[in-house]
């Protein structure tokens, strides 16, 4: 069975639909053919729903098994910033500095397993290639 890493969809208006987290009921009305998509699950398990066969939703899922190139650009981790006051945002694995990569591995020890693998292979990897990500 493959590892989930990133639980995604695509509408054919363009629009991004992500489950971050089980239960995380996303839905979105198409602008380009007013059907309703929803994507849910996080990386527990994948449900979605779309109607129009014709128009259907783009498959974003991201698995550990696909590599680690693509997974350094699917996994994100939010953050409120160095000092914690700042806005939530997404940042891509491939953008955090490795001082952020390790303080996550050291402070969240219910993190998804699937998401310790990847920053630690990321850490991994950046040393592989000499590539060092500042704050």
């Amino acid at each position: 069975m493959e590892t989930l890493i990133r639980n995604a969809i695509m509408t054919p208006d363009g629009t991004v639909l992500e489950s971050r987290h089980r239960h995380d009921y996303v839905t979105h009305v198409d602008a380009v053919n007013g059907q309703e998509y929803m994507v849910d699950g996080g990386l527990d398990y994948v449900r979605r729903t779309f109607i129009d066969e014709n128009r259907p939703a783009q498959d974003l899922c991201v698995y550990l098994e696909d590599g680690h190139e693509k997974v350094r650009e699917a996994l994100t981790w939010g953050t409120y910033g160095k000092n914690g006051d700042q806005p939530l945002r997404q940042v891509k694995l491939s953008e955090m500095s490795n001082a952020h990569i390790q303080a996550c591995l050291d402070t969240v020890p219910r993190m998804y397993p699937q998401y310790r693998t990847a920053m630690e292979t990321e850490l991994e990897y950046r040393a592989e290639h000499y590539i060092v990500v500042e704050d």
